[in-house]
This record gives C-alpha cells, structure tokens and sequence, in this order.
C-alpha cells in the first residue's frame, strides 16, 4: 500500500497540475506531500499488526501486470516498426521503378543519337551545310543534350533515394529484430512469473478465501479505497461528500450528460449487484462485479485521466479514472493495468485486463462509479447490453 500512496504522490501532482492553468505552488505541493505522507504513517500503523495472506499475492501479481503492460507496449512498438519497414518497402519500389525509367529514357536517347551520327553542337555549326538545315540540326542537338543532362541528373536524385531508403529499411529491420527477441525474453519472464503466482496462491488459498468472505476485512478494503479516493478528490480540489453510497448521482457535466450512453467496462455477465450482499465474488457491495475470461479488454468508460494504477490489498491490480466534475471510475481484480499515472484516455480505450487479482477466485472485473467519493449504481448509467 505504501508503494501505491508513493503512487499517488504523483497523481496527486499531475490532477493538482490539470486543475487550474498555472503551476501548483511550493506550498501547495509541500502541502500534498504532507497529506500522503500522513496517510502513509496512518495506514502502516493500523494495518501493520495484521498483514493479510492476500498481500503474499502483491509482488507476483504486481509483476504480472507490469509484464502484461510491458508486453502490450512491445506490441505497438512491432506494429510501428513493421509499418515504417512496409512504407519504406513501398517507396524502395518505387525509387527502384523511377530509376530503370530514367535508364530506359537515356537508352533511347543514346540510341537515338547512334542511329542519326552523333553531332555535337560545334561540329554542327563548323559543318558548313545549308544554314536552315544547321540551325534544325542545332535545336535538335541542344534538345538532346539537355535531356540526357535533365535524365541524368534525375537518374542520379532516384539512385540517392534509393540508398537511403535502403538504409533506413536496414535500421527498421534491425529494430523489428530487436523487439521481437525483447518480446521473447518478456514472454518467457511472464510465464514464470505466472507459475509464481499460482504456487504463492495454493499456499495461502485458505486464508484467502477466509479473508475474502470475513466481514471485518471487507470493511477494511473499503475504507483503504475510501482513504485514498478522499486524496485523489482532495488532490484534484473536489473534497467528498462522505463515504456512504447511494443508488444515483446527480448529472453534472461533460460526463454526467452521459448518463445511460456510457459503454460498459467489459463484456461479461453481471453477477455481483450494487448494494448486495457481500459476496465472494465482489470485493465490496458499493461496486458491480462482470464476470470474464482473464485476459479480456477493459475498456474506459468515458475519457478521464489515470490517477491511479498500482496494486492494493483486496481489490488487487486497480486503476482509477478521473473524469472531472468529481467523477471517478474504478476497475479492480485486474490481471494487468495497462496505463500509468498521469495518461490520458478516450472512451473505449483498452486500460487494464481483466484477472482474478487481489485473491479472487473467479475470472472478472469490480467496476465502482463515485461522484464527490460516493459510491453509486453504475447500472444506470451504462449502456443497455
């Protein structure tokens, strides 16, 4: 948890920053990180007595998602560099076929000049025939000579081109490898990292379980969550309410005129409800839980900022969106966060995948909507399916 609030620090600075046109002040910012550090000390004093077995999943689970993330970026990288190669292939082509033109075009005219007896323009004129037909044979000459020189000159341009296109294909080449062997080695670190996380899961798997469904310890994850999303509000100068929940929010905004268009988070099927009962599927009754096969897309429901993305004791690899007007989405139990601190994203950009994180049994994402820190049904407000 210590890790996440450092987390924060930095989202905090980033919302503060978003906030208002000018640059947070020294104060201000000696200020926040008073605020976090304090945090920091509170939760470390009333938590270090009883360490959860969930939190003997944080590392594995940390390090499956920062590998998952990292994997996804080679992805866009690979992507990138085979495009450039394609494009660079085509316009290789293409220099190539100018080139052979510029060759056909001097044969002709070299060709030509065969054919008729090569004349240069001062044999032309020293030839002493009739002046009428030297002054034709004139013209066609200098014709000639400057096309040859305008051909060559081209011909020359086109075989630059082509060198350096050649060049930088190389460089492309060469890259692709490289991204391609990284991706590999991140590959082969994930799997092993994966093999980790099951071993660390049978060993804790009963107190896991126990944890999960004890009700003391929901209450604590809860108000963990409630602690740090009352410093993301407080960061971002839009102090909640309280932590209790509620069935609706009020519609203010950019994001609140959304109310019933927001697309759903991932495509699963609900089975945990806002407000139920406390079940083992659901890390707390203020969110829906989807259920899904782990590795599936989570998708932004609407365009915010990541103010948070870190690994936290009961809701496992999370991510949280700030979407302005105290608005904020919550995804949890993810198997990877794909975005950092700081990113910005559109609606339906892919942020996290969905896991079984933070000690869950079952393959799915907890999905929370607040507004000024209360929890409220996200039912509403999402796209019929």
């Amino acid at each position: 948890m210590i890790r996440a609030v450092r987390q924060l620090v930095l989202a905090a600075l980033i919302a503060a920053g978003t906030a208002s046109a000018q640059p947070p002040r020294d104060a201000e910012l000696r200020e926040l990180r008073g605020r976090i550090e304090q945090l920091t000390k509170e939760l470390a004093a009333s938590e270090g007595a009883r360490v959860a077995a969930v939190d003997a999943l944080r590392d594995s689970e940390t390090a499956i998602s920062e590998a998952n993330r990292r994997l996804r970026e080679l992805a866009r990288d690979r992507d990138r560099a085979r495009r450039e190669l394609d494009r660079l292939g085509g316009e290789a082509r293409k220099a190539r076929t100018d080139l052979e033109g510029r060759r056909a075009q001097l044969e002709r005219l070299l060709r030509a000049q065969y054919v008729q007896g090569e004349r240069g323009v001062l044999r032309v004129l020293l030839s002493g025939d009739d002046p009428h037909g030297t002054a034709r044979r004139l013209v066609y000459t200098t014709y000639v000579s400057r096309a040859q020189t305008e051909i060559i000159r081209a011909a020359r341009e086109d075989l630059a081109r082509l060198v350096a296109l050649e060049a930088q294909a190389r460089d492309r080449a060469t890259e692709l490898a490289a991204v391609d062997a990284t991706a590999r080695a991140e590959r082969a670190a994930l799997q092993a990292k994966v093999a980790e996380r099951r071993q660390v899961l049978a060993r804790v798997a009963g107190e896991v379980r126990k944890a999960r469904r004890d009700l003391e310890t929901a209450r604590a994850n809860e108000a963990r969550l409630a602690r740090l999303i009352e410093e993301i509000a407080r960061a971002t100068r839009s102090p909640p309410r309280s932590r209790t929940s509620r069935p609706d929010a009020p519609v203010v905004g950019a994001f609140g005129r959304q109310k019933g268009r927001l697309q759903p988070p991932v495509r699963g099927e609900l089975a945990g409800r806002f407000g139920s009962p406390q079940e083992a599927l659901s890390p707390s009754p203020k969110g829906v839980f989807f259920r899904a096969a782990s590795g599936a897309d989570v998708r932004a429901v609407a365009a915010g900022q990541v103010v948070f993305a870190d690994w936290m004791r009961g809701y496992g690899n999370l991510l949280i969106l700030d979407h302005g007007d105290g608005y904020l989405s919550i995804y949890g139990n993810n198997e990877s966060v794909l975005k950092r601190v700081g990113d910005a994203v559109h609606a339906g950009d892919v942020v996290a995948t969905v896991g079984a994180s933070g000690g869950n049994e079952s393959s799915g994402l907890y999905f929370e909507l607040r507004h000024q820190g209360q929890a409220f049904d996200p039912a509403p407000w999402l796209q019929a399916r």
